[in-house]
């Protein structure tokens, strides 16, 4: 049994390169996946790069269960809020069960966004005046494929590219007629018109969009000269309006009152149009449900199927009956959550009986995403504010400032302690913490953009906590060795035998310490988690690197004269560590040897 122990323990001597060549190869590998993917520095959290975290709870008061479906969709309606303040790097998040963080970084105003977030969004119907592509040049005419909700109606066989040929109607209609603002559109003299009606329009008030206009608008009482100026306005506000830039997106729409005309934004897949909208026909709380269904006896693929309450099926049919009669874009209706059109659905026929579908060229996704936005166009869960934090950049950039140089000095300390103490070994030790030290840094710089992680102060300070639970793990493997040398076994044999008594040790010691955090992680909420999370994953990085470049890079050194002999510097020396006499085995002869001389006689 001897032989064959003897046999794989010089196997897995020979080897030690293998498992320092898998460690580099996986160091090679994340570090080009950082650079090529341009995320080269981790993400800093709001405490310090500067900005505003709002921790809502949710509270199952309104009917709905608190589950991933509802959070979910919390979640969405709150990224189009954020999103609304004009900031492209804000985060919404679910963390543990009942909570989402919302993350807003510095330049942003922290009461407007307190307002924002948490708050029952607001849906409407509205009736579409007009729209056109925001950018005409530029703008691509929505294809058949690309009419995610525009193409609707009560029957199943609407055709969707009748949205489209809708769509282009309204930008290219024209006339030589003088508008109120001086505009040369029949299209604006409509939009006037409708306006100046000063409610929901009629058949006869958006006939004119397609015929002539109304030759005295001046004679009637809403004509008024204030109710010209409301119009001029807003018909100038359309004209200027550009979709395409998120700050003006974020200044329409969600300000208007219900009972008032207004201008807004809505995205047909790429292309970004404008909309005059008329005053809200029906309330989306009117709604009653919504679900996304698969047509499977027609053609219409994926559809959205509402139904309305008893109030609202009488509204949505009188403003569909109305709209019925109209041209395009004047027989649409906007649906509009929070200020922008999320689908502008054409009426060819009034829609009776409390229930509607909307047909397109609808995915499974889009169709559920409409659906929801229906069916929850208030958040399905109400929120309780649990804190909130404001942080400057300037005082954040002081953290981060102190958390580094926290970390800079725990290491140092343990630099100096390793040298003193086990001197030539510490350089086994130094080498190990750079190369957890630059895998750390990697997976948090990718883990940004993949999972949303951001580094945060309790982040640092776990890092910094990481610095000694990865000194540990080499103190107690060279503990073991200068065990085994004191022993009287040599380096190489004690380098073998000292590391499963040693692996079985730190094994349990990262166990424990990973399970601390991932209680810690589950059972908190906000920032401590950062420290959970880092805690956890070092950890993990420590069993990474002990295994695949320590315990290698000792064995290769044991092979070293300045090791293997015990050179006084190398922390190996077996006077210092008064070692026994050296271990010699000698075989017991079975017998007397044939012609052997007993040493008496001799």
């Amino acid at each position: 049994m001897a032989a064959p122990k003897r046999g794989r323990s010089a196997s897995a001597q020979s080897k030690p390169g293998r498992s320092l060549a898998l460690i580099l190869i996986a160091i090679v590998a994340l570090t080009g996946g950082m650079f090529l993917s341009k995320n080269t520095t981790p993400r800093l959290g709001i405490d310090l790069a500067g900005g505003t975290s709002i921790t809502l709870k949710a509270k199952a008061d309104q009917g709905s269960a608190i589950n991933k479906a509802n959070m979910d969709t919390a979640v969405d309606i709150m990224n189009r809020r954020v999103n609304g303040l004009g900031v492209s790097e804000a985060e919404v998040q679910t963390q543990g069960t009942d909570n989402i963080i919302v993350n807003i970084p510095k330049g942003t105003n922290s009461k407007e966004a307190q307002q924002q977030v948490g708050t029952t969004a607001k849906l409407y119907f509205r009736p579409v005046l007009a729209s056109e592509p925001s950018v005409p040049a530029a703008a691509k005419s929505p294809s058949p494929s690309a009419s995610s909700g525009s193409g609707s109606s009560p029957k199943p066989g609407t055709s969707p590219s009748a949205s489209s040929s809708a769509k282009e109607k309204a930008s290219s209609s024209s006339s030589g007629s003088p508008s109120p603002t001086g505009s040369a559109t029949s299209q604006g003299r409509a939009v006037t018109d409708a306006l100046k009606a000063g409610s929901t329009p009629s058949p006869s008030a958006t006939s004119s969009g397609s015929s002539k206009p109304s030759a005295t608008p001046s004679a009637k009482p809403s004509g008024s000269a204030s109710g010209n100026a409301a119009a001029a306005k807003l018909q100038a506000q359309y004209a200027t309006l550009d979709c395409t830039k998120p700050a003006e997106r974020a200044k329409v729409g969600g300000a208007s009152k219900p009972g008032e005309p207004t201008v807004a934004c809505g995205q047909v897949k790429d292309a970004w149009y404008k909309y005059v909208l008329g005053p809200a026909a029906v309330d989306g709380t009117e709604v009653k449900k919504a679900q996304a269904i698969f047509d499977t006896q027609g053609a219409a693929g994926w559809q959205v199927q509402m139904t309305f309450t008893s109030s609202g099926s009488k509204k949505f049919a009188d403003i569909t009956g109305q709209l019925a009669k109209n041209q395009s874009p004047q027989n649409e209706f906007g649906i509009v959550l929070d200020g922008e059109v999320v689908s502008s659905p054409f009426v060819q026929s009034a829609i009776t009986g409390g229930q509607a579908e909307i047909s397109g060229s609808f995915t499974q996704q889009e169709a559920q995403s409409l659906a929801n936005m229906l069916s929850y166009g208030a958040l399905p869960l109400s929120f309780q504010e649990q804190s909130v934090t404001t942080v400057t950049a300037a005082l954040g950039g002081e953290q981060l400032h102190a958390g580094l140089l926290a970390g800079a000095i725990g290491l140092a300390l343990v630099v100096i302690y390793l040298v003193v103490y086990y001197r030539g070994l510490s350089i086994v030790a130094m080498a190990s913490l750079l190369v957890s030290a630059m895998l750390t840094y990697v997976i948090m710089s990718l883990l940004g953009p993949a999972i949303h992680f951001a580094l945060n102060l309790p982040a640092v300070c776990g890092a910094i906590v990481a610095i000694g639970i990865t000194a540990d793990s080499f103190i107690v493997y060279f503990e073991r060795i200068r065990d085994e040398i004191r022993e009287g076994r040599s380096l190489r044999p004690a380098v073998e035998r000292a590391w499963p008594r040693a692996r079985r040790t730190i094994l349990v010691s990262d166990f424990v310490s990973f399970l601390a955090a991932a209680v810690l992680f589950i059972v908190t909420v906000g920032k401590v988690q950062g420290f959970a999370f880092t805690l956890g994953l070092t950890t993990l990085l420590d069993v990474v690197v002990v295994f695949f470049f320590t315990k290698p890079l000792m064995t290769l050194l044991a092979r070293r004269a300045f090791f293997a002999n015990g050179h006084k510097w190398s922390g190996l020396d077996p006077k210092s560590l008064g070692a026994k006499p050296p271990l010699r085995r000698t075989r017991r002869p079975a017998g007397p040897a044939a012609g052997s001389v007993d040493p008496k006689e001799g």
